[in-house]
């Protein structure tokens, strides 16, 4: 079949959260395309329960349901990989949305392949860069498939529409006791995101108790609190000398780091679809793991291999960031990333202190650049010629004394 053919579609995947929106997605893809429904739910580290996700969809009539824990998977070969290359999209996002959905999309591409389905869905709007991501890398993994999103093909534009729907078709609707959060907010084990609401206003600042993660940087204790954290090849393996997996070393990370008012961040990023948008994120773990990754970077890799890869950094971030995981030009950025990492072993000790990390120690016994007998101040013992840089900087300078001459 061409990339441009479609066919009927007789069975759907859809990744489906137990929630409003995905549970009318479910019934509107049975009536719309008279359609069977797979309904694959992922814990990726949400925070949140899944397995009530079964009951609601069988309660939907589906009989083919998928619920799946994914937190290994998700830290070990989507989260790891991204930190051995520093990535920060525009300088300030550790890109903890972005980097869950190629996994997503991943499963629901090998689901459907297993259940005979020639369609995907995702109850990503057709604002945000989601529905990127989503079908970039389903076209990516099956060029074939055939992508459905409700959010760009029905008129159910407000929450009012959504619940009258809801009500007709009588899909029951949880009521919480309580006020509801003015946010859309979406969680993994990297981070947990916040948009919409009062935030929608640039010069708002975001209320205290809108996070959920993290103590605040002034009520953080007054006492600081030291780890270690060593790394292999590149990977964070375990902390204060306990091998972790990795995604119980990100859990762990993620309460040291939140107890002590670490990892908070308030932005203004510029979408892939073409938009601003204001969001405010909590990534606690991940701003440990970048700082200490850094760290054992420094003085364990060449100066003009680590400046190589700082400069190819953006574009690897940014690639993430529209939805690129699976593209050749990932990949082939992603084996050199690698392949610098496999001398970046050993240990680095981070201070936590009221939203501040610090980084206080570093030490690779086996793969150290740095020489003490070099850099010290005091005498070296002829390891370090200093007449030696008399003409370095005459070489260097020649341009400059030249263009002097010339007036330039």
């Amino acid at each position: 079949m061409s990339i441009s053919q479609t066919s009927s579609i007789n069975k759907v995947v859809l990744a489906y959260s137990g929630g409003l929106d995905t549970s009318i997605i479910v019934k509107w893809l049975q009536e719309t395309y008279n359609c069977e429904v797979v309904t694959f739910t992922a814990d990726v580290g949400q925070g949140e329960e899944i397995e009530p996700a079964r009951a609601k969809a069988e309660a939907m009539g589906i009989r083919e349901i998928y619920i799946e824990d994914l937190r290994e998977e998700f830290v070990r070969d989507f989260v790891f990989p991204m930190f051995r290359a520093n990535a920060i999209y525009e300088g300030e996002y550790l890109l903890g949305t972005s980097i869950a959905r190629p996994l997503i999309s991943k499963r629901l591409i090998e689901i459907a392949t297993e259940t005979g389905a020639d369609a995907i869905s995702h109850g990503a709007t057709g604002k945000g860069n989601d529905q990127v991501r989503f079908e970039l890398g389903a076209y990516a993994l099956k060029p074939g498939i055939q992508i459905i999103a409700p959010w760009r093909e029905w008129d159910l534009s407000s929450r009012e529409s959504l619940m009258a729907y809801a009500e007709r078709h009588h899909i029951p609707v949880e009521q919480k006791r309580g006020t509801k959060s003015p946010y859309s907010m979406d969680a993994n084990l990297l981070h947990i995101s916040y948009e919409g609401g009062p935030l929608e206003d640039p010069w708002t600042e975001a209320e205290e108790d809108m996070w959920l993660w993290s103590t605040s940087p002034e009520q953080a204790p007054d006492t600081p609190t030291y780890i270690d954290i060593d790394y292999k090849k590149g990977d964070p393996v375990a902390i204060n000398g306990e091998a972790l997996s990795p995604a119980t070393l990100l859990t762990t990370l993620n309460k040291l780091a939140g107890d002590n008012g670490i990892g908070r961040l308030d932005i203004v990023e510029n979408r892939y679809v073409g938009m601003k948008s204001r969001g405010c994120y909590e990534t606690p773990g991940g701003t440990i793991m970048l700082a200490a990754h850094r760290a054992i970077e420094s003085i364990t890799m060449d100066r003009e291999a680590m400046h190589l890869k700082d400069e190819l950094m953006p574009r690897y971030a940014k690639t993430i960031y529209n939805g690129y995981w699976w593209s050749p030009e990932r990949k082939m950025m992603q084996q050199m990333i690698d392949a610098s990492q496999i001398h970046v072993n050993g240990s680095v000790r981070v201070k936590l202190y009221k939203g501040a990390v610090t980084v206080v120690g570093r030490k690779s016994d086996t793969d150290s650049l740095f020489d003490e007998n070099i850099a010290t101040f005091e005498d070296d013992q002829g390891a370090y010629d200093q007449k030696d840089a008399a003409g370095f900087i005459k070489l260097n300078a020649l341009r400059l004394r030249i263009a002097a001459m010339k007036g330039r």
